[in-house]
């Protein structure tokens, strides 16, 4: 096993003032068991409970913990960035507050970056605690999206992974403003394994992702990593022309070799509704894609730091 490497764990944290201190009591007992150097980043995405206060209490025990206070709530996405651009570790692993991903299994996450993988991500069996229509919109848009993308996103995978220093310098480079994260993860390339768990329940607190914002994600994690959408609506659109153009010859022929009387004015409507449907369905499809433009030609910042507290210095724990 390889002696005296640095560790970073990046963990997001938004208004999770109930269960902090635990998360970090269960990650601390890890640690200790670990042959290496350590800084905790505690990225606070704008919580409006004393999540922040929390930290700081924990901070002045702890010299290993960092902290970035962000200037306002910008997403778990961005507060992920904002740690990689921060972290400097030889290995770094993103976890999250909730305790849903186990802290113990981190020690297996280092074994497999220690035989050579760069990227060791956490593959779900199950998903405790959660609704039957979560875990079945969850499991549908994962190989959703795993057969949209050319990038082979895993499936049934979350944010918990390791990261090699190589891997996180990758991507510090990919600075667009729409980030998907499981996605661009995946993008970098290098070598990687996953590693199953079972999930467990959320330890406190209620959960940040309603199912809106879970299909605003879906929606991004589509777009971001396939024009899919795009040629399926040209697709649909030259069937539906060439189904209405196939049907317009019946009609005439049918007028001419029968005769028609004025009337048939509600499939008129429905042929003219289905048709309109299909058109703003397609100018939504673009409008999407079209809006994401908008928002990367303007190449404002990802974030912005209200305050930046470094760990005192990297802990020096006994090796094994």
């Amino acid at each position: 096993m390889l002696k005296d490497y640095r560790l970073s764990l990046i963990v997001p944290v938004y208004n999770e003032a109930t269960i902090i201190q635990v998360f970090h009591q269960r990650l601390s007992s890890v640690l200790e068991t670990l042959p290496c150097r350590a800084e905790i980043i505690y990225v606070n995405d704008g919580s409006t409970d004393n999540s922040y206060a929390l930290l700081q209490d924990l901070q002045k025990n702890d010299p290993c913990i960092a902290l970035i206070d962000l200037s306002r709530n910008f997403g778990k996405e961005i507060a992920l960035s904002a740690g990689l651009d921060h972290c400097q570790g030889d290995a770094v692993i993103v976890i999250d507050a909730d305790l849903q991903d186990p802290p113990e299994l981190i020690p297996t996450l280092i074994e497999h970056w220690q035989q050579g993988s760069d990227v060791v991500y956490a593959r779900r069996s199950s998903r405790a605690g959660e609704t039957w229509l979560k875990k079945f919109s969850a499991h549908a848009f994962y190989r959703l999206l795993h057969r949209l993308s050319p990038i082979q996103i895993p499936v049934d995978t979350g944010d918990f992974r390791l990261l090699s220093r190589r891997t996180v310098e990758a991507l510090k480079q990919l600075r667009e403003s729409h980030r998907f994260m499981k996605g661009l993860f995946a993008w970098v390339g290098y070598p990687q394994t996953a590693v199953v768990y079972e999930r467990d329940p959320r330890f406190g607190g209620k959960s940040k992702w309603n199912y809106w914002k879970l299909w605003d994600l879906a929606i991004e994690g589509i777009t971001s990593f396939s024009t899919s959408p795009l040629k399926f609506a040209t697709y649909f659109g030259f069937i539906t022309a060439l189904g209405a153009f196939i049907y317009a010859m019946f009609i005439i022929y049918k007028t001419l070799l029968y005769g028609e009387p004025v009337h048939g004015y509600p499939s008129l409507m429905v042929v003219m509704l289905f048709l309109g449907g299909i058109q703003l369905i397609t100018l939504g499809i673009m409008g999407e894609y079209l809006g994401r433009t908008f928002v990367e030609s303007k190449r404002r910042p990802l974030y912005l730091v209200k305050n930046y507290e470094p760990a005192s210095f990297f802990d020096s724990r006994e090796t094994n």
